[in-house]
């Protein structure tokens, strides 16, 4: 597993950012191209390096304040055939698959947090996805809502912000969930109400599910549940397993438990959309803690950055601006 750096840097940075990139552990490649950048005006080089060395060079790009003068962009290519790549690999500390880019986690989440049009779509048509599923016992239309609902994202960020202290990122995807949960649920809600007249489902529709009884039915497992969930969730974004990630949205009712508490209330079932209620607050709880976890540990085992040579690298860099200025 190797990734590609493109950073674009300062001229009189260019030297200490190569040196820096050339001493990394894990570096297969490098290509530098003068004053190939117009805005801001510079160099550009390429770092082709083992994804599990890619976290130590961006916390050294970060000393010596790239972001701040240039850019630095990342790419995965599907395939490489290269024995520097491979000889790379072999000499970078860990394995690929475990390897955690903070910046990558942080941008992933981050996307997925925003209290947007689209995942107000997916909510409210996941919710009365759930809601049909309620009425009809059709556990397939539950499955479906699952599969639909798009409230892993904030979850995640929501981790991803306690986990880092990166508060404005919590804060978003707070607003997501208080948002696009109420609207989700008022809108299937109205939609059940209307649907009883035009004799779509009878009022004790409730009565007869018996399929979807596990949703107003909290227990320990569905804590459980969640916990896990949430692990397999977070790790999924790590890894970037796509396919991990649409199992964990399978294995959760948050939307089902909300399309619930919806029908529930319209068709006075205040008992069991009280259940719902706190099986959707128990997943809620349960991926958001279990995420955080995952997290903590990832970054209690990481490997940090010696302060020794931190040091030399901002001591390096201090080097290079001020005798470009002379």
């Amino acid at each position: 597993m190797v990734v590609q750096l493109r950073i674009c840097v300062p001229g009189e940075l260019s030297a200490v950012t190569l040196k820096t990139c050339r001493e990394q552990r894990g570096t297969a490649e490098i290509a530098v191209v003068p004053r190939a950048s117009v805005v801001p005006e510079g160099d550009v080089l390429e770092v082709l390096i083992a994804r599990e060395s890619v976290e130590e060079l961006l916390e050294k790009l970060e000393i010596l304040k790239i972001r701040d003068v240039g850019s630095i962009s990342m790419a995965a290519p599907e395939f490489v055939l290269s024995r520097n790549a491979d000889q790379a690999e072999r000499d970078a500390p860990g394995e690929g698959a475990d390897a955690v880019i903070w910046e990558d986690v942080t941008r992933q989440t981050g996307e997925d947090s925003r209290l947007t049009w689209n995942f107000l779509a997916f909510l409210v048509l996941a919710t009365q996805l759930a809601g049909i599923g309620i009425v009809t016992d059709s556990p397939i239309a539950i499955v479906g809502a699952m599969a639909v609902g798009p409230e892993f994202g904030p979850l995640a960020a929501l981790a991803v912000s306690i986990a880092t202290r990166k508060w404005r990122l919590g804060r978003r995807a707070a607003v997501a969930l208080a948002v696009g949960f109420p609207v989700a649920m008022l809108l299937a809600a109205l939609t059940a109400w209307l649907s009883i007249p035009l004799g779509l489902f009878p009022r004790d529709a409730l009565d007869k599910g018996s399929a979807v009884e596990f949703i107003y039915h909290p227990g320990p497992y569905s804590f459980i549940v969640a916990i896990l969930a949430g692990i397999a969730g977070m790790l999924s974004i790590i890894g970037r397993r796509s396919a991990a990630l649409i199992g964990v949205f399978i294995s959760v009712t948050t939307v089902p438990a909300a399309g619930y508490v919806a029908v529930a209330l319209v068709l006075g079932e205040y008992q069991k959309a009280a259940g719902s209620a706190l099986q959707l607050l128990l997943n809620l709880v349960g991926i958001v803690v279990a995420a955080v976890a995952v997290l903590l540990f990832y970054r209690m085992v990481a490997r940090r950055l010696p302060d020794g040579e931190a040091r030399i690298l901002r001591r390096q860099r201090s080097g290079s601006r001020s005798g470009s200025r002379n």
